[in-house]
């Protein structure tokens, strides 16, 4: 009755693209061979390192984020090494499973959905690795199916109370960008990203960035595969190695756009604007769970996400409500992606270009979607999350 007009997708990623990015993707074919294309790419490699807060190295991929934990794990282990997978959703356990897929033995640490990391149980698993066999350690900054936010640089002290040598492997796909995140600040030797969330572009390109241990981890390997390599694509002698062949031409011009919006903006006001957007949807939810099921899938506001918020109701319930807000007004949730039973789960994705009204519109129409669908819920949500911004944004 009222989805006529402009749908707004709220799901975690890919993410709402601006008018921007999508009016420097409207252009004919460039010429790959030389010219303005080859100087917009150079461009984009100090950029890109900057929103992951690294001096080291960034190599583009022609790749959805899977395709990046396969690139990052195919320059640093081989078939027989050994890993630990901390896991706090789907995301983690599936880049453990691609590990297994190139032959690589793994050991999970699953934390749940629900909780962040444990820097302890992640010290005692590397102290019993006696032999010093694990040569990575992968963990994800934010689980998209969960929404946990985890804390690498307790991670990385964590490693460095054991003196253990392994790698720092951090999956940033879900947050960068969105979430407090600096690679090298936090003790990552590898973060991985990919182009549709809080970077604003298409989905079809990935990033890795890598520091200088990782590339030295890389250089004991006897053979890695071509189109992963990142060596040749790292200061390249010949522009086609930037993509072992033709150029993303079109997702470069977004995401050029994209990281213009964001040093317009600034890293730090990016940040903050996330902060205080997920802080009012939780003001919504927790009113909201006062007299109702709903809840928010993290506990503790240290370990939730700025990017993706998971939220918890009666089995049924949230298709229901998935199902009201996407035909009634043009709003479409994220599904409880891996979860169990996953019509109890929706999921709002807050990353990228988000303001307050995009997120108070969708709020009141979850608010709306409560009161149609007869779902128990405490009054006043969309209230608690306008006083929270007020407050935040001040006079």
């Amino acid at each position: 009755m009222f989805a006529n007009g402009l749908p707004y997708l709220a799901i975690p990623g890919p993410s709402v693209m601006p008018d921007r990015v999508l009016r420097a993707m409207q252009r004919p074919s460039p010429n790959i061979y030389t010219g303005a294309l080859h100087d917009l790419t150079h461009s984009l490699i100090p950029d890109l390192k900057s929103v992951a807060g690294t001096t080291g190295n960034a190599a583009i991929y022609i790749a959805n984020g899977h395709g990046t934990w396969e690139a990052a794990l195919a320059n640093v282990v081989a078939e027989g090494d050994r890993v630990l997978v901390l896991a706090t959703g789907v995301f983690c356990k599936g880049w453990g499973e691609m590990a297994q897929g190139l032959g690589v033995e793994v050991e999970v640490l699953d934390f749940g959905e629900c909780a962040a990391v444990d820097p302890d149980r992640v010290e005692a698993a590397l102290r019993a690795d006696t032999k010093g066999r694990i040569r990575a350690v992968l963990m994800v900054l934010v689980d998209t199916s969960t929404g946990v936010l985890n804390d690498v640089r307790a991670v990385r002290s964590a490693m460095d109370a054991v003196g253990h040598h392994a790698l720092l492997m951090v999956d940033a796909i879900a947050s960068l960008g969105c979430d407090r995140y600096r690679m090298d600040a936090s003790g990552a030797d590898v973060t991985i990203a990919a182009s549709q969330k809080g970077l604003m572009t298409p989905p079809g390109m990935g990033f890795v960035w890598f520091n200088a241990k990782a590339d030295a981890q890389r250089g004991t390997l006897a053979r890695v595969s071509r189109y992963w390599d990142w060596r040749p694509r790292v200061d390249p002698d010949a522009y086609w190695k930037y993509f072992d062949g033709t150029a993303p031409t079109h997702h470069l011009f977004a995401l050029r756009e994209a990281l213009d919006m964001i040093k317009e903006e600034g890293l730090e006001a990016v940040w903050a604007r996330h902060d205080g957007l997920a802080r009012a949807i939780w003001a919504a939810c927790e009113v909201w769970g006062q007299g109702g099921p709903l809840r928010l899938n993290v506990p503790d506001p240290a370990a939730r996400s700025r990017a993706i918020t998971s939220v918890v109701m009666e089995p049924g319930q949230a298709d229901a409500l998935r199902d009201w807000v996407e035909q009634k007004a043009g709003v479409t949730l994220g599904i409880g992606l891996g979860r169990d039973p996953a019509s109890a789960y929706f999921r709002i994705g807050h990353m990228g270009h988000v303001n307050a009204h995009m997120v108070l519109g969708v709020l009141a129409t979850i608010e709306a979607a409560l009161a149609a669908l007869d779902i128990p819920h405490g009054p006043g949500g969309v209230v608690a999350a306008s006083s929270c911004l007020a407050e935040l944004a001040g006079a």
